[in-house]
């Protein structure tokens, strides 16, 4: 794993120590060795840091050239079958003087062009330069494991791991995107193709841009929605839980491909446990696996994690995360997280990530399991919600929705227990009530985009105009709505996943843990990504999926094989901290400081007495959904960290 930049500034010349400047920026992601490369001749710099897992001798410096150096190569990832690439390019005549995957990159690209990125199987952000025809190429593979930014405007391109690294260049234009600051607060992150910053992208998982003489394309090369779109798969379920184990063994044993030791993310739940069980049974060394816990029992997974390591046989490391520690990793976040991130399990991630780093240099986490096999509980109270008012008479419906105000707040706390639009710690009845009146309405005149799109929101959109002084939103071009349309045939189970695939998954988990492995030099890896497992998993039919009121059906089904249910049969839990609490005790200075009158109406972005109104009557006791108040709190602190110096 490792940290790129690069800079394609064709009437200007390269600065030298502007490119190590951005380089050296991305040092906690690889930490082992820096290297640069310049083409004078087309205002061209590449940099790079590295952090050895294969082949840890110089042989595996980057950038990294092919052998008349008309190719050079910056890049961040692994690519899991570089040696049976290695291996069929060696029959064609080429010689290899590393055991790395990026001189396999190198060599390939040399050999089929930028085709050959449909050889890969792995997580990668690419950079190529191809002085033979003056192109530059930006990949990024098929998930969005790993992320890449890029700027342009005025003809000056950028590119990098993070959106630091663009920053330390002198001409970078930091302005606010304030359409796309909207974006950030009703979800929590900011979707692709979008940034922070106007006139910076993160360039779109499966695709690749091309740049030559200022004029940038970007293509697709992969999309979930096509394997969708072929319709299950015509076999028997014995024949489709046979392949489906296949694939997992395969994918997971990828995974390991390594010249370093490896651990596991064990959370305790079916999609860790899976991924280490499989493991377990098809590796001979002891698995390392590595877990946090909660003080809080509602919010703790530990103790199961724990019984689950016992069975396996597992070398485990637990930790235990407090609110005085949760606190000063608080204050860590927006440097690690340099664009605005409200995913508030980043603090134990984060923690997670550091308790393993000091053990291992590679990680592998189960990300993935919940858009793949159907696992989140939305999807199926959603999806029973849309065939329920679909067979509605109109005027039921249509009554409903006009007598919503009338329904007895008691009625909506039901509803609401047994449809969870909501993470576990947000209570508040009227954030309830225009939650789930909205997706009725929605659902009633056919807008399942606008639905899901409310269901996953942490701020309303009226709402969101009494707190912002700006309006704007770029909803409409995210892959929200084009999931959707493009799956118009599909069922609604399929739309809801393939778009938290394009969407949550990538911009928010992906980065979540990416940024927090890769913030302590360790690499994260995600099994269950592997394109093949992804394709086949669209296509399992969803009769597998949720079957005998149970999510998840086929894996559980292999899953079961190796561990007893009596371990994973609970309610699921997630990934979730005891904020509520603790911004009211240990955290509350926070809201204090970052989220005064005085602070706000000065930054001129938010409504102060609006959000004013809001730590008020969260002070008071009032049950809110503390996400709004994390993400402007987010915004705020990440804003200081990066603009206000």
């Amino acid at each position: 794993m490792c940290g790129i930049v690069g800079i394609w500034s064709p009437n200007n010349k390269i600065n030298r120590e502007v490119l190590i400047s951005m380089t050296n920026t991305l040092s906690h992601r690889g930490p082992d060795d820096s290297g640069i490369y310049i083409d004078e001749e087309y205002s061209l710099g590449l940099g790079h840091r590295r952090l050895s897992v294969l082949d840890q001798s110089p042989l595996g410096h980057q950038p990294m050239a092919n052998d008349n150096e008309s190719i050079w190569v910056t890049y961040n990832g692994e690519i899991f079958n570089f040696k049976d690439i290695r291996k069929e390019l060696i029959q064609k005549g080429y010689k290899f003087k590393s055991n790395t995957d990026t001189e396999v990159i190198v060599k390939s690209f040399e050999e089929w062009g930028i085709e050959c990125v449909n050889k890969f199987i792995g997580m990668f952000a690419i950079g190529i330069w191809d002085s033979r025809v003056k192109k530059l190429y930006l990949i990024r593979d098929r998930a969005g494991v790993k992320p890449l930014y890029y700027y342009f405007k005025d003809g000056l391109l950028l590119f990098g791991s993070e959106l630091k690294a663009l920053m330390k260049y002198p001409k970078f234009n930091k302005d606010i995107d304030l359409n796309a600051l909207p974006l950030y607060l009703k979800y929590g992150y900011v979707p692709a193709p979008f940034t922070i910053f106007k006139d910076t992208y993160k360039l779109k998982p499966g695709h690749y841009l091309c740049f030559k003489e200022n004029n940038p394309e970007q293509i697709k090369y992969w999309d979930i929605v096509d394997s969708y779109l072929k319709g299950p798969l015509k076999k028997s379920e014995d024949e489709i839980e046979e392949e489906l184990e296949d694939l997992l063994i395969d994918s997971f044993r990828y995974s390991l491909v390594s010249d370093v030791p490896v651990g596991i993310f064990l959370s305790g739940g079916i999609d860790s446990t899976t991924l280490t069980a499989f493991l377990s049974k098809n590796v001979d060394n002891q698995l390392k696996t590595f877990s946090i816990g909660f003080h809080e029992n509602s919010y703790n997974e530990a103790e199961w994690a724990k019984k689950i390591a016992n069975y396996l046989g597992t070398d485990h490391t637990e930790y235990y995360l407090s609110a005085k520690e949760a606190f000063e990793i608080v204050g860590k976040l927006p440097e690690i997280y340099d664009e605005p991130f409200a995913d508030n399990s980043g603090i134990p991630t984060y923690l997670l990530s550091n308790l393993t780093r000091n053990n291992v240099k590679v990680a592998l986490s189960a990300d993935g399991g919940d858009e793949l096999f159907c696992g989140y509980t939305r999807y199926i109270n959603l999806n029973k919600l849309n065939s329920l008012i679909c067979r509605l008479p109109e005027f039921v419906t249509s009554s409903l929705i006009k007598g919503f105000d009338l329904i007895n707040p008691a009625v909506i706390e039901n509803l609401y227990r047994n449809f969870k639009f909501a993470l576990p710690d947000i209570a508040n009845s009227r954030d309830k009530y225009d939650k789930a009146r909205h997706v009725l309405r929605e659902i009633k005149n056919g807008e399942l985009a606008d639905m899901y799109k409310t269901a996953v929101s942490i701020w309303m959109s009226q709402d969101l105009m009494e707190v912002m002084r700006h309006k704007g939103s770029v909803d409409g071009c995210t892959y929200f709505d084009k999931t959707f349309h493009e799956l118009e045939s599909r069922n609604l189970l399929e739309k809801m996943r393939a778009t938290d695939f394009k969407t949550y998954l990538t911009d928010d988990i992906l980065t979540k843990v990416d940024r927090a492995t890769m913030s302590v030099g360790l690499e994260g890896r995600v099994p269950f990504l592997d394109h093949r497992l992804v394709e086949y998993s669209a296509r399992i039919p969803v009769s597998l999926l949720y079957k005998n009121n149970q999510s998840k059906y086929v894996l559980r089904k292999l899953l079961y094989k190796h561990v007893p249910p009596k371990f994973l049969e609970r309610p699921k839990q997630g990934f979730s901290i005891p904020l509520h609490n603790w911004l009211k005790k240990d955290m509350s200075e926070l809201l204090k400081h970052y989220l005064s009158v005085d602070k706000l109406t000065k930054d001129n972005i938010f409504n102060p007495h609006a959000v004013d109104r809001l730590i008020k009557d969260y002070m008071k006791g009032s049950s809110i959904n503390i996400n709004k108040l994390w993400s402007i709190l987010m915004f705020e602190m990440w804003k200081e960290r990066w603009l206000d110096i």
